[in-house]
């Protein structure tokens, strides 16, 4: 993060003075420009997966532990019932993930095809197709059909025009793959279930409850805030945001685990 952040004072420092005509912007500095913008965007896809995982991670483990050690069984149960559940979580999550990301990309890929065919096949009608989104999007007809005439002049550009524009698809090859989104959502939960646990280790039993939801709360807090370096909310409220959503999680859990089956007259969760 360190190194991004020099990279981009070193590309604002060297950028073109305000007024300056687009011809004269170096391509030097454009290339780079765009690619730390690209990678950026990149790391806000990791991100999301990271707060996910995390989130998870730490709202489903403490809602374990904390029945177990409801139970009054000692520590050691707690413990074993968290790893368990945390162990249980981390493929679970990564092969959802694993899957879900490369579904998405395969269908994507299928669509670009399909597209890729049509640009090859009925030229015309895709460089009309692009022509008419132009316009929608408030380019003059004139305008738009020139500017159309131009990318179909080039079957790849007007390729990507059309899976951007019309499918709503970038294509990046510097994205992640799907095995990378896979590892960093299971190692967010990982991550995230090892703090309702650890107080298990070293405190007694009825005090590392207290301090597991403590602990458990302060980070979801801190997930929320450090959020904000990206979405330049205030981080108090990213982070109480953050907080409340995964009490609300909690409690909702809670509810339909233990007071609708009560209510049911079937067995729920014992606390």
């Amino acid at each position: 993060m360190v190194i991004r952040a020099a990279e981009r004072t070193a590309i604002e420092r060297g950028r073109p003075a305000p007024g300056t005509p687009a011809r004269e912007f170096p391509r030097e500095w454009l290339q780079r420009h765009l690619a730390l913008e690209r990678r950026e965007s990149s790391l806000l896809g990791e991100i999301r997966e990271l707060m996910f995982g995390a989130r998870d991670g730490l709202v489903s483990t403490l809602a374990v532990v904390a029945t177990v050690a409801g139970a009054g069984v000692g520590s050691f149960p707690v413990i074993v019932a968290g790893v368990a559940s945390a162990l249980a979580g981390v493929f679970s999550m990564a092969a959802g993930e694993y899957i879900g990301s490369r579904s998405q990309r395969e269908i994507q890929e299928a669509q670009v095809e399909a597209e890729r065919q049509e640009v090859a096949e009925r030229p015309g009608e895709s460089e009309a197709e692009v022509a008419y989104l132009l316009a929608r999007e408030g380019l003059g007809e004139e305008d738009a059909a020139t500017v159309a005439a131009v990318i179909a002049r080039h079957p790849e550009v007007l390729l990507r025009t059309m899976v951007s524009k019309e499918l709503g698809i970038e294509v990046d090859e510097s994205a992640g793959t799907p095995l990378q989104g896979a590892l960093v959502m299971g190692l967010a939960f990982g991550l995230g279930a090892a703090v309702p646990v650890l107080p298990f280790l070293a405190l007694p039993l009825e005090l590392a409850l207290p301090v597991s939801a403590v602990l458990t709360g302060s980070v979801l807090f801190g997930l929320g805030a450090v959020k904000s370096r990206w979405t330049h909310r205030p981080w108090m409220r990213s982070g109480m945001e953050v907080l409340a959503l995964a009490a609300f999680a909690g409690v909702a859990g809670y509810l339909f685990g233990t007071v609708l089956p009560s209510l049911l007259g079937v067995a729920g969760i014992s606390v």
